[in-house]
């Protein structure tokens, strides 16, 4: 249970973005105050958890910036044991009072809670490996950089005769937590996005990059292969449904993969909710797929601690087709007899745990050799209104959308009305005949992963859309 102990003032419309994070000295010191606060109270154990962020946006339609926002943020979250139950409250008041209040909101809450017989003594001090992923160049943009990149996306949609319209944003961000027997976890990244649509009527199309250094991101060269793809769309042909050779951009890979995260919780197999379930150990899906998650894999972001700061581990979760392992919070742990693997959710939760840093096992061929090496076939630029029909053989339907092409004898010749499509997972990722290198690959309805392209026969799409 969660209490959120007043308003949260986000700093809109300052002069300047720029800001400093607390120095990791003042995450401690809220940490220990709170413990202390704890003390002349009937918690039996305290945990405490402080987030920061200082996020910046700039928002653009119709070829001009209509939006920049900016907002800085603490929030302290506390979470209590007394008499074997738990609960937690969170406030973004940092003086003495508040966080007094919001301790005594949090044994207020567990006190009208049921008593958890499994609920475990918090941690204690644990090591961790160092990751680095605040980048001071993405700390430092500035309003004026993200306007100028901006700009020159718009200018080229102009020049088209297109309509652009999307985000830039970046920001810092970093997390403590801490707890009552000597548990105490900092740490602290950059992020930068930049995504684009462009429109030329009836057409859009659409490109996006993620990453901790926006040094690495190149905004104009997003826009230009939105702006491409949107000219090339403009007329399209009707195909009949059928299953078809697909060749999935790495974005288009993510949307359905993105959907198996999950099953590889130990919960969700102990709950029978995963598509695992009597299947580890068993080939499940092509020799060439091979799945982990590694939280310090180059293009990875995230903490190297999970919800309770036990440090995360890096762990092969399936290996050429065949499910290995699975992750374990300290509960899902102590159940199975196995050891934490780092990937538990705060307490309180009902999910568990989860691998929030997958890596998809790529391979050499870049799209340009896929579509090379296709006859007849389509080119799926993404996809989206995805849901699951049948969650033990992950079936999935959904839409294809911003750029759905048809390719012949090796080259895209002419974009394609798009189609609805119903396809099990299992059964797409037993048909991968090609994959490029793994690539960080971005949407807007999934956290980002590590995926390739890939090319797969008999894509299943059961019909033509309206639009």
């Amino acid at each position: 249970m969660t209490m959120v102990a007043g308003p949260r003032k986000p700093a809109v419309g300052r002069k300047s973005e720029r800001v400093d994070l607390l120095p990791s000295r003042e995450l401690r010191g809220i940490v220990e105050t709170v413990l202390r606060l704890a003390k002349s109270t009937d918690a039996v154990e305290t945990e405490v958890h402080v987030d920061e962020v200082a996020d910046a946006l700039t928002r653009f339609a119709n070829n001009g910036i209509h939006q920049n926002v900016f907002e800085h943020v603490v929030t302290v979250s506390v979470r209590t044991v007394t008499g074997g139950r738990t609960a937690r409250a969170t406030t973004n008041r940092l003086d003495e009072d508040s966080l007094r209040a919001t301790i005594e909101a949090s044994l207020s809450l567990a006190h009208s809670e049921p008593r958890d017989p499994r609920l475990l003594p918090m941690p204690g001090r644990q090591r961790y490996r160092a990751v680095n992923r605040f980048i001071k160049a993405t700390a430092a943009l500035t309003p004026e950089e993200r306007a100028c990149a901006v700009r020159l996306a718009c200018d080229l949609a102009a020049k088209k005769g297109q309509v652009a319209a999307g985000i830039f944003s970046s920001g810092q961000s970093q997390t403590a937590v801490g707890n009552s027997r000597g548990l105490f976890a900092p740490y602290s990244e950059t992020h930068s996005q930049f995504s684009i649509t462009m429109q030329e009527d009836p057409a859009a199309s659409w490109a996006k990059a993620d990453s901790a250094d926006v040094r690495e991101m190149h905004p104009q060269k997003l826009a230009e292969r939105a702006s491409e793809k949107a000219h090339l769309a403009v007329k399209t042909t009707e195909l009949a449904p059928g299953r078809y050779t697909v060749i999935l951009e790495p974005a288009a890979v993510l949307d359905l993969v993105g959907f198996m995260f999950y099953d590889f919780a130990a919960t969700a197999v102990r709950d029978k909710r995963s598509c695992l379930n009597n299947r580890m150990g068993k080939q499940l899906l092509g020799k060439n797929i091979s799945i982990s998650d590694d939280v310090f894999h180059p293009l990875q972001k995230g903490a190297p601690f999970d919800g309770e700061g036990m440090p995360r581990q890096r762990v092969l979760l399936l290996d050429r087709g065949v499910p290995k392992n699975l992750v374990y919070s300290r509960a899902s742990a102590k159940i199975a007899r196995r050891k934490p693997t780092g990937h538990g959710f705060a307490l309180p939760n009902e999910y568990g745990e989860a691998p929030m840093n997958l890596v998809f096992g790529g391979g050499d061929s870049s799209v340009e050799k896929m579509m090379a090496s296709t006859d007849r076939g389509l080119l799926v630029t993404r996809l989206w209104y995805i849901r699951e029909v049948d969650p033990y053989e992950k079936v999935m339907t959904g839409m294809t959308r911003d750029g759905l092409f048809f390719v012949e004898n090796g080259k895209v010749t002419g974009a394609v009305k798009n189609f609805r499509f119903n396809q099990s997972l299992i059964e797409m990722l037993n048909n991968v005949e090609l994959m490029g290198p793994a690539v960080r690959a971005t949407r807007e309805e999934s956290f980002e992963m590590v995926v390739p392209a890939m090319k797969v026969r008999d894509f299943h799409f059961s019909e033509v859309t309206k639009f």
